[in-house]
């Protein structure tokens, strides 16, 4: 079964209304983090649910971020790296508000 699906969108956050141009990986807004529940496996916007998925906690894996974002709608955890495009005043933000991890 396929795990991933590329899919190329550009969006309007409904967080912080930062207009966000989609690269087909892109999972959450840039600016403020924040994401939608829309799909089951990454990229097949084949999720019914439509909530608004908070940054909950942020950590460094190696050279990277991981953050993990949680539903407000129906509790669903998923985890998404970070890009060179996101906001890293709103990474440290959330590594300060949040039991920021280092890993491995």
């Amino acid at each position: 079964m396929k795990k991933f699906t590329k899919t190329v969108e550009d969006f309007n956050c409904a967080h912080c209304g930062a207009v966000v141009r989609g690269n087909g990986y892109t999972n959450h807004c840039p600016e403020c983090l924040w994401s939608r529940h829309v799909d089951n496996n990454p990229g097949d916007r084949a999720s019914d649910c439509g909530g608004m998925m908070s940054p909950i906690k942020i950590e460094k894996a190696g050279e990277e971020f991981i953050i993990t974002h949680r539903c407000e709608k129906c509790g669903k955890i998923m985890r998404q790296r970070t890009t060179d495009k996101d906001n890293i005043d709103a990474i440290i933000a959330l590594s300060a508000d949040s039991s920021f991890i280092f890993g491995n």
